[in-house]
């Protein structure tokens, strides 16, 4: 051949020098992988090793708190006044990863209308709005947890399940429904009792949700419990806490308020109040023989932006400072009492008026001109107090703080109410006007005394001398399950004698049922009231906060009262006045009208006892069980409602269900006796006791007599004797 033949290469070689070369380039990649992990590795091991540890013994050492259940608040029965349920945040998650958006977008329609539907806080429109806004920006700039609606039961919770669209899946990927729980205190009564029982919240000072008023704020640490500790821990697959110490929760506490109690006093306070246009109005109940605080109110005209102009709690005026007025004369008197310098039988002049000390004349409107010392109190004379125990204090002004001091009257009681305040009785120079002050302050001016602690000592009397600690808790449930109960404890053993106290109660007794007394319109032939008016001048107060904290301290104050006929008035007494149960304050500020101590705060506390005596309070409530009629046909429901039959005729198809007609009240309202023949005794008590009288009953079943007639004009606390049968 004249050409030289070409060497072939053989496939095998150069599949070989391909497999070769892909090899060296992989190896060079694994090397300069391991060669930036080892770089990586000196780098954070080596160079950055102190920031490093630094940075994993925080995130270690990183801890949470558990936060624990608080404890609950009972009333003396076992009723529930606060609590804690489980309430739900609805959300929707624009994010899920197979939420339907156009199904979404049709369905906003309806879904605006059932919700408008069930939660009328947004109109139609604005549900529409609020449900639309998300798709109206990007995807990927829309929430993952994009707020419905806030704080609700899980029975609304299940029922948001079933509206429009959410319905269509059950799967959240799908429908992008989801929640959140939520822990919050509830008040199944309520704003009953609002400030005595108190409210929780957030501070500035303090994140977390603690007690910011009343019990809850004075109890908090136990109410609170114990918050637990949770710790960040290494596991095979990461970080996670790991509970260290378990949270404990709050203790549970029974307090002395009686629900019936204290719905009566708050509707009596508040009534009055509507009826004399009163500023604001303060009531408490104890009972006597143990402090417990059965009821206690506090009412104030609602003047906020968008108030009802109604009245509202807001402030606890009954551990408030405030002018007693006359009804400090009975503190007063058993000084003087138990110092022994009172001759009952002395006849003293007392006039109109009497210059003490070249002060301002004091000045008497109910006296006549002369009195001896055991009508001082049932006419209320300033004059004859002033004459009778300042000139037994002229050489040592301060004396009488100094008794009062002795016999307890400045102790703190720790009741458990928030910004419980002692009485302040001030010191007395004799060259700065202080004989003159004396003599105020033994007739309720010129001092500062709380309604807690005037209503206390009137309680001591009521008891026989014994001073018994107010008290609001009685007994408490452990969160280990054991209950501990509080005894009855007492600011002194005797505050007064047994002779001296039976004296006391005798004044008072004469305060309603004497010639002269100041409350002659509080008697009534059922519950025997016993007690002490009381007036006083609204002194001008500083400006304050909610807490009672003085605000714009660096603005002078000028004190003083308030210009015109403005009066803080206020009745103190117990019942029934042979066998006490019940010792009752009740204070309301700046009555408008003709409205006198008797008129009002009195009135509120008459009230208060005939409806206990009605309820069985005080021992001697009618006969509810007398054995029925042989052989009568009982009556199966009576009503002045006509339209109510119809629940027997249709849904429980009685058909011989007849109607009994009652005659309603006359063109002349509550000066006319209604006709509750026929009526059950619950709408029967409601009818008469809203007209304004009271009632006696007897007998089971059904109204079948009346004593007054329905009809018969009748004088507003008239006694109405009915008579039940089931005849």
């Amino acid at each position: 051949m004249s050409k030289t033949a070409k060497t072939k290469t053989p496939a095998r070689v150069t599949r070989r020098s391909h497999i070769y070369g892909r090899y060296v380039i992989i190896s060079f990649c694994i090397l300069g992988v391991a060669a930036l992990c080892v770089a990586f590795l000196l780098n954070t091991t080596v160079v950055h090793a102190k920031e490093w540890n630094e940075k994993g013994d925080r995130t270690m050492a990183d801890t949470m708190f558990i936060p624990p259940l608080r404890g609950d608040i009972l009333a003396d029965d076992g009723s529930i006044l606060a609590t804690n349920l489980q309430y739900y945040n609805i959300r929707i998650d624009f994010h899920a990863s197979r939420i339907n958006e156009l199904r979404y977008l049709e369905s906003i329609d309806s879904l605006a209308d059932t919700l408008a539907a069930y939660y009328p806080q947004k109109t139609r429109q604005q549900w529409y709005d609020h449900l639309h806004r998300p798709m109206e920006v990007p995807k990927e700039e829309r929430s993952r947890s994009y707020l419905l609606v806030r704080h609700v039961p899980f029975s609304d919770l299940e029922r948001i399940k079933k509206f429009p669209y959410f319905r269509r899946w059950k799967n959240r990927n799908r429908s992008g429904l989801t929640y959140d729980r939520v822990m919050l205190r509830a008040y199944p009564y309520g704003d009953m009792a609002t400030l005595s029982i108190g409210r929780v919240g957030e501070t500035k000072e303090n994140p977390q949700v603690r007690g910011i008023s009343g019990l809850e704020q004075a109890l908090d640490t136990l109410l609170y419990g114990r918050p637990g500790i949770a710790k960040k821990v290494m596991f095979t697959r990461g970080t996670a806490y790991w509970t260290t110490s378990p949270a404990v929760n709050g203790t549970t506490l029974t307090t002395t308020i009686d629900v019936t109690m204290q719905d009566i006093l708050e509707h009596e306070l508040g009534q009055m109040l509507v009826d004399c246009k009163g500023e604001w109005g303060s009531a408490m109940v104890m009972e006597v023989a143990t402090g417990d605080i059965k009821a206690i109110s506090n009412l104030d005209r609602d003047t906020t932006a968008n108030g009802h102009g109604g009245y509202i709690e807001a402030m606890n005026h009954i551990v408030q400072a405030y002018e007693p007025g006359s009804v400090i004369k009975i503190i007063s008197m058993l000084t003087a009492l138990e110092d022994g310098y009172v001759n009952l039988n002395q006849v003293m002049p007392i006039g109109k008026s009497y210059a003490y000390a070249g002060g301002k004349p004091i000045r008497d409107t109910h006296s006549p001109a002369y009195l001896p010392v055991s009508r001082f109190i049932e006419y209320s004379s300033n004059i004859g107090m002033t004459k009778l125990i300042a000139p037994h204090y002229a050489g040592n002004l301060n004396g009488l703080r100094e008794r009062l001091r002795e016999l307890g009257f400045f102790d703190r009681f720790n009741t458990g109410m928030a910004r419980e305040r002692p009485p302040h009785y001030p010191t007395l120079d004799p060259k700065a006007g202080g004989h003159v002050s004396l003599s105020r302050m033994i007739y309720g001016y010129a001092t500062q005394v709380p309604p807690l602690y005037t209503c206390a000592v009137y309680n001591a009397i009521a008891n026989n001398g014994r001073y018994v600690r107010p008290r609001l808790v009685k007994s408490m449930r452990l969160p280990d399950g054991r209950d501990s109960v509080i005894p009855v404890s007492y600011v002194r053993d005797s505050i007064c004698s047994a002779r001296n106290a039976r004296i006391l109660r005798e004044m008072m007794h004469e305060v309603v049922w004497g010639e002269g007394g100041t409350a002659k319109g509080l008697r009534n032939n059922i519950v025997e009231i016993a007690g002490k008016t009381g007036t006083a001048g609204i002194a001008l107060e500083a400006p304050r906060d909610k807490d009672g904290k003085r605000i714009l301290t660096s603005i002078p104050f000028k004190g003083g009262y308030r210009e015109g006929k403005h009066n803080r008035v206020a009745f103190c007494g117990f019942f029934p006045y042979d066998n006490p149960k019940y010792t009752c304050i009740v204070v309301i500020s700046d009555p408008q009208g003709p409205y006198g101590p008797a008129a009002t705060s009195g009135t509120v506390l008459r009230n208060l006892a005939l409806k206990l005596y009605s309820r069985g309070y005080l021992g001697d409530s009618p006969d509810y069980h007398a054995d029925p009629v042989a052989g009568s046909v009982p009556t199966l429901y009576g009503t002045r409602t006509p339209q109510r039959t119809s629940v027997l005729h249709s849904d429980l198809r009685m058909t011989r269900a007849g109607i009994l007609q009652t005659r309603l009240p006359g063109a002349k309202g509550r000066s006319q006796v209604p006709d509750v023949t026929g009526l059950g005794i619950r709408e029967a008590l409601v009818c008469l006791e809203a007209a304004g009288f009271n009632v006696n009953f007897t007998g089971t079943g059904y109204v079948t007599a009346m004593q007054p007639a329905g009809g018969t004009v009748a004088a507003p606390g008239t006694r109405i004797n009915v008579t039940l049968s089931q005849n």
